[in-house]
Parts: C-alpha cells; structure tokens; sequence
C-alpha cells in the first residue's frame, strides 16, 4: 500500500466531523478524504461528491452487486453507507494516506482489513446527556431521530475497544491536539 490509513469514528453528534475537518488541515500528514457513498437525502449546504456520493437505494444496491465497496452497511433503514474501492484507489495512486471518517461498524470493518496499516480512532462523547444535547443543538433532526441516534450511541460505544485509540471528547481543543498528537506518531511511525 502507498500511504497510511486513518480511520475516525465516533456516534453520532461526538464531534468526529469537526476533528476530520481539523486532521484534513494539517498538510504535513498528506491526508485525502476518503468520500463515502450514502442513500440518506442531502442536508443543507453538503456537496454531492464532495461530502458524500449520494445515491438511490436501488443504485446502491446495484453497487454492493458489482463488487463497488470495500465495505457498506445499511445504518437505518433504507440508509446506506459504503466506501468505494475507486475512492481509496484514487488516493493511494496520489500517493497520499487515506482518511476515513465512516460509522462505526463500518470502522471495525476498515480495520480488519488493514491491520496495521490502519490507525482506528474513536471519538467518544463524555456521557449520552451531552451527546443528546449536541443532536437537539444541531437542529438538523426531530425528536424520534435524535432517539434512535442515542439508541445507536449506546451500541456504538461497546465497540469503542476495538479501536487502536480513543479520544474522548469533553473539551473540543484538547481532542483535536489528542488526536492529532496520535495521527502525527502513526504516519511517522517507521514499520
């Protein structure tokens, strides 16, 4: 393999988003985003191809038929989430390392594929009472989605140990050095 990848996951509303955000602006880790395809609806001010390939469920499917994903998962229903073999192909051609900011199972899955060539983070929330708080402040969401949100959460969070690392995020500046701290050891990391 080419280049590195960094794997970033965390619930729902853990602030993992914010952190790829930060890792993509440092350019000494040569970082490319690794754009996942989805079948939810676009939210205001995303960018088909550039925060996901958004797709129809029967498109998808027809996808996960021709081989297309490394890995997918259907989240909720009808809600399905892959990463594409073209998109990592296309980053390692450039010579760059992969980063991935995917859901949790589909973490798990990326790292089992990796191995060592992986470094899976995950971000975890302080307590579920703040995760709910940062999904309503969102207000992207009715109240029954944000429940099945925090639902997950609790599920997602067991799988938190089979994470090379966890950061936990109850302060976001602390988090984001954390996490950088241990992206900047990986990628320097000599095999």
């Amino acid at each position: 393999m080419a280049g590195k990848v960094i794997i970033i996951s965390a619930p729902s509303g853990a602030g993992k988003t914010t952190i790829v955000r930060h890792l993509m602006g440092i350019d000494d880790f040569r970082l490319e985003f690794s754009v996942s395809a989805c079948t939810r609806p676009i939210r205001n001010g995303e960018i088909n191809g550039k925060d996901y390939h958004f797709m129809s469920v029967d498109r998808f499917k027809a996808m996960i038929d021709e081989g297309a994903f490394i890995e997918w998962e259907e989240v909720y229903k009808n809600y399905y989430y892959g990463t594409l073999k073209t998109e990592v192909d296309r980053i390692l051609k450039q010579n760059r390392n992969v980063l991935f900011d995917v859901d949790v199972m589909g973490a798990v899955n990326l790292k089992e594929k990796y191995g060592k060539e992986a470094l899976a983070v995950f971000i975890m929330p302080p307590s579920i009472d703040v995760l709910k708080e940062r999904l309503e402040k969102r207000g992207t969401e009715h109240d029954e989605k944000i429940r099945n949100r925090i639902n997950k959460a609790s599920l997602e969070i067991k799988f938190a140990r089979k994470f090379d690392q966890i950061v936990i995020n109850d302060d976001l500046k602390t988090a984001l050095k954390h996490t950088e701290n241990l992206v900047a050891g990986f990628l320097n990391k000599i095999d």
